[in-house]
């Protein structure tokens, strides 16, 4: 099993670039954020009340447990940012003059267009084409760098 550090190690191979890495740090909450909301979109399946599957809250919760055997520290930070993210595709679904799927899924497109931009400066291939794995790193290896940033250890 890799360790986070060998995940770490191996997606920061082909996001060494000034500007990948600027578009990396808008890009990827961008996309994890409109997926969130693409998810938010499906409708609502009741099983009893008040019982109903999510299918956002479901995907978070799988990925919060991808996290959780990576580090439990990169597993808080990612579950505020999963609550975030929750909070936001709820509010922007009860207040946005258009509907979540639609906002998301321009928001979607336009994050992976800059994400390929970056790659192409990069010169690299994007690291999920090699893993899909990594489409949950790439945002755990953001919160990598605020955790440094701020001397924490994950």
């Amino acid at each position: 099993m890799r360790t986070i550090h060998d995940w770490f190690d191996e997606y920061g191979e082909s996001h060494r670039h000034p500007t990948n890495k600027l578009v990396h740090w808008v890009c990827v909450p961008v996309i994890f954020f409109s997926v969130i909301g693409l998810l938010r979109s499906i409708p609502v399946v009741f099983l009893e009340e008040p019982i109903r599957l999510d299918m956002a809250g479901v995907v978070v919760l799988l990925g919060l447990l991808f996290y959780l055997r990576l580090s439990l520290r990169m597993f808080l930070g990612m579950l505020l940012w999963c609550l975030f993210c929750l909070w936001g595709t709820a509010w922007l679904s009860a207040h946005a003059p258009w509907p979540l799927w639609a906002l998301s899924l321009g928001l979607f497109t336009a994050a992976w267009i800059g994400q390929f931009i970056g790659h192409r400066i990069e010169g690299k291939k994007p690291s999920f084409l090699k893993d899909l794995a990594f489409l949950l790193i790439g945002p755990a290896w953001l919160m990598g760098f605020i955790y440094r940033r701020f001397g924490i250890a994950y």
